[in-house]
């Protein structure tokens, strides 16, 4: 059985918890979390150890979960992978550039599996493109949520646009030309609402709008390649896929339109959106990757990229405020 700790129990520190107590293979053998109040009210409803300090449950296990703040992320991979222990920790990496490449350093020459959680990766509305080919040239994202002081100790950028900055830097298989961007901040001290527009070195162009002061919510992405218009709604956990119809089409509703070179015929598929608990499937990936000794889904080096580029990002926007 694989022994985990879980490193924060805040409110998504317990849907940890929770999703922890059914995976098969391991054994939650209890966790930490400085906060009095909040650790005394877990140890009571989980029937879960409470230990006095990081490093003490780190040694009592094979593999930790970070699910504290972004801040404390450093010094607990560090302190984790020092003591050999693999490491699940939430997104962002880290809190900043200098200690997300000292992380990787530390990783790879270590031989401990590393994965970040980048969750979206997990949701069934995009794991059901899995068997499509996805080749993107334009990508335009809506992360849009309602204002919740809890993810506030960082910008939009890496508390929400973070995820979308991820999913297409494993869809787009270039490296990034040009950035531009705006973002402000009206509820917090960091930008709350941003637009980003990067270029890859491909031709393929990225348009991104995040926001966390929206009065409703939203989680879409749509995709254009040059044989198809993909559509992913990650809150609605719905995708749709329109092209031309293929000989080898099934379980897709068709029609024909009049071009200049003749008839086509567009095929419209809904592909089967399989029911899933993406922040069980993420950890349960991470397990698995320990136990078979595979690579994880979402690497250190994937957590390492999509920070590069959100950190850019922030930069830009810096600037331009600057001028």
């Amino acid at each position: 059985m694989l022994k985990v700790g879980v490193l924060g129990v805040g409110h998504l520190g317990k849907f940890h918890l929770n999703n922890w107590k059914e995976i098969a293979g391991t054994t939650l053998v209890g966790f930490f979390d400085p906060n009095e109040e909040n650790a005394k009210v877990v140890s009571e409803t989980y029937g879960l150890k409470r230990y006095d300090t990081a490093e003490e449950l780190m040694d009592a296990c094979d593999a930790v979960d970070i699910v504290a703040p972004t801040t404390f992320h450093f010094d607990l991979c560090k302190s984790a992978i020092t003591k050999g222990k693999h490491v699940f920790v939430e997104k962002p990496l880290a809190n900043t550039m200098d200690e997300a490449r000292e992380i990787v350093k530390l990783a790879k020459e270590a031989n401990i599996k590393f994965q970040v959680g980048h969750v979206e990766r997990f949701n069934p509305a995009f794991l059901a493109l899995k068997n499509f080919s996805l080749e993107p040239m334009f990508i335009e994202v809506h992360r849009l949520a309602q204002f919740n002081p809890r993810g506030t100790d960082v910008s939009v950028i890496l508390d929400l646009m973070i995820h979308d900055i991820d999913i297409i830097l494993s869809l787009v298989k270039s490296n990034v030309k040009y950035i531009s961007a705006n973002g402000v901040a009206v509820m917090s001290d960091t930008p709350d609402i941003a637009n980003v527009r990067i270029e890859f070195d491909n031709g393929c162009v990225a348009n991104l709008t995040s926001s966390r002061i929206s009065m409703k919510k939203m989680r879409k992405m749509r995709l254009f390649q040059k044989d198809a218009y993909i559509g992913i709604d990650f809150l609605e956990k719905k995708t749709e896929v329109i092209k031309l119809n293929a000989p080898t089409d099934k379980n897709v509703f068709t029609f024909d339109i009049e071009t200049n070179n003749g008839k086509k015929t567009i095929a419209v598929a809904n592909p089967i959106i399989e029911d899933g608990n993406a922040i069980k499937m993420e950890l349960e990936s991470f397990t698995q990757s320990i136990i078979q000794n595979t690579n994880t889904a979402v690497t250190v080096v994937d957590g390492f990229r999509a920070m590069d580029v959100a950190h850019q990002i922030l930069e830009k926007i810096g600037n331009e405020h600057s001028l």
